[in-house]
């Protein structure tokens, strides 16, 4: 192969590469903003917005910290929520169980 049409070649040798190395978190990216961006538009159209946002969540949290904080965040509003409609309608709230520990026993 001559110099100029290797020279010409590397740009796409160095993309092939890279897209073969992080394949799956590209993938995953990729996935998990359509969930986000399908989601958000749910908000405003008929669909279950707030779900397809939090499974989008769920799915950018398997690469990256920042969702994974954001899907906990949006657990704990969840359960306070929950919480607070069981108390208006008289029932008392169970406890809730500590999802990192586990069940005992």
């Amino acid at each position: 192969m001559s110099k100029v049409v290797r020279w010409v070649w590397f740009p796409f040798d160095v993309t092939a590469r890279f897209m073969m190395r992080n394949g799956k978190r590209i993938a995953v990216t990729v996935a998990g903003l359509v969930l986000l961006a399908a989601g958000l538009a749910m908000i405003v159209l008929p669909g279950p917005g707030v779900l397809v946002i939090i499974a989008g969540l769920a799915v950018l949290a398997t690469e990256y910290v920042w969702a994974q904080r954001m899907l906990n965040y949006t657990k704990e509003k969840a359960e306070q929520a929950k919480n607070k409609v069981l108390r208006r309608n008289g029932q008392a709230a169970p406890p809730a169980d500590d999802p990192e520990v586990g069940p005992q026993g």
